[in-house]
């Protein structure tokens, strides 16, 4: 039988869809440094990673703990003597003592204001395998989730893509620094509903990812209110809790419910120590709901996505170490606060502004002077001369779904102070050049690189004609990945 079926077709839709999320140029940016990474010896014309929101500031204080604890690991002379109890299966519901050490660093981190059940601790892949566990328990195929605008893209993919659920934006504005405000929640739930979308919750992250702020009172008992008389559910992705490095101070969803009359199955938490602790690489991802149900549901289907044992066994005892905890946070919050003055000054040498912000491993950097166009195309265009001039990838705000063009996020805390000078050089060169070339009769020529004083090798990078995020699906490309 002549087979003229086309490749891909035998494989499942899942393979062959595109609602990964992948295809954006928050990746792209990823890509373009993996090809190209910077060294300040072996490439220093390569590209600096600014798109990755890793904290790299405390590990000094990790080593000194694990060097201090070698009983802590099952791979040590000191410790190996738990190797069989802790490499044979475990429960599901994971180490008692690490449950009990997660819900007390947890507790810590909010100020001690409020109390975890460890018996409510549900273990995921990292957040990402925790928020689509959630999306699981919550909605069905086809349903929707609420999420205020600029939000980090790859909920495409946490929440999206093997849930088969949906992402309708809430849009907030510049204008008061991108407040959730009720009444833009309400008229994202009406056009939904008027499009026959089923809303089935609102998820947030607080702090937020990308703008580096907190949720104040005010805004959380309000979020609280809206979902309680829809009905529906409201999930807090509060894995940047402990990076806030001012005030105003991180308020967790299980605060402000606690003094107020709602209904709390509808209340719901991921969380996870790839932020905080700087661990992204142990995947430890944290489920807390208030509605037996879904605690239930979700510790089913924690055995898809558990957390080693041996992880569990060297952070329950790290955590539980109330001395090395407490020292960690304080540190980890001075270091932060110090990257992230010497960032923000450093742009604002040049005339740079950023959103207000004293949370997150990143900061929010208004370009919009610097866009040749107020557009979605004119900051793609911006995106690409930063790339490939400038070697430094930042995510444009429009991969956050951002409907104010000219914003991107910028990472801070993955880099050595080193290479912070450098990425400071390289972004006040490309301001001052584009300043320089902005004259009436030169306006035409900026961002060319031939005046930066910066060697680079030209890199092509992708030509691809950018639309804008709001003339299309909430996750549609906006710039296809070069592979």
């Amino acid at each position: 039988m002549e087979r003229t079926r086309k490749k891909g077709q035998l494989l499942s839709r899942m393979a062959t869809n595109d609602r990964h999320g992948e295809n954006s140029p928050y990746f792209d940016g990823w890509k373009a440094y993996d090809e190209n990474p910077f060294h300040p010896s072996q490439n220093p014309d390569g590209v600096i990673q600014m798109g990755l929101a890793e904290n790299q500031l405390c590990f000094d204080l990790i080593k000194k703990w694990i060097l201090e604890n070698p009983d802590a690991s099952i791979c040590t002379a000191e410790g190996v003597d738990k190797l069989k109890n802790i490499a044979i299966y475990q429960d599901y519901h994971g180490l008692k003592e690490f449950r009990e050490a997660v819900a007390k660093f947890m507790e810590r981190v909010g100020g001690n204001r409020v109390t975890f059940d460890p018996n409510r601790i549900v273990m995921g892949g990292g957040a990402t395998g925790a928020n689509e566990t959630v999306m699981f328990c919550l909605a069905d195929p086809g349903d929707a989730f609420l999420v205020p605008a600029p939000y980090y893209p790859a909920f495409a993919r946490d929440l999206r893509w093997r849930t088969g659920l949906e992402i309708v934006p809430v849009d907030c504005k510049s204008s008061n620094n991108f407040r959730i405000t009720r009444a833009a929640l309400e008229e994202a739930y009406e056009k939904a509903q008027s499009s026959n979308i089923n809303v089935k919750g609102v998820i947030l992250a607080n702090p937020s990812n990308p703008l580096g702020t907190v949720l104040d009172r005010e805004t959380m008992r309000s979020l609280v209110s809206f979902v309680n008389e829809k009905g529906i559910h409201l999930v807090c992705d509060e894995i940047y809790a402990a990076t806030v490095f001012s005030s105003p101070r991180f308020i967790s969803i299980a605060e402000i419910i606690q003094d107020m009359d709602c209904n709390r199955d509808l209340i719901h938490i991921v969380y996870s120590l790839s932020k905080d602790m700087g661990f992204p690489g142990f995947r430890v991802g944290i489920v807390y709901s208030f509605n037996d149900v879904v605690v239930n549901c979700a510790r089913k289907m924690s055995s898809f996505g558990l957390v080693s044992s041996q992880t569990q066994y060297l952070l329950a005892s790290m955590l539980s170490d109330e001395e090395f905890v407490g020292n960690f946070l304080r540190e980890s919050s001075k270091r932060l606060a110090r990257r992230h003055s010497v960032f923000t000054k450093g742009i604002e040498q040049v005339g740079i502004s950023c959103l207000k912000s004293n949370a997150g491993l990143f900061f929010w950097m208004n370009m919009r002077p610097l866009l040749k166009e107020q557009t979605a195309q004119g900051e793609l265009e911006l995106w690409r001369a930063i790339i490939s001039e400038v070697k430094l990838n930042v995510s444009p705000g429009s991969s956050f779904q951002c409907s104010e063009p000219g914003w991107f996020r910028v990472c801070f805390a993955n880099m050595d102070d080193e290479t912070v000078e450098v990425a400071l050089e390289r972004i006040r060169a490309f301001v001052l050049q584009g300043k320089e070339e902005d004259a009436p009769d030169q306006k035409s020529q900026r961002w060319h690189k031939k005046s930066l004083r910066l060697s680079f090798s030209s890199s092509r990078l992708y030509d691809e004609s950018p639309m804008s995020p709001r003339m299309l699906s909430p996750h549609s490309p906006l710039v296809r990945a070069r592979t």
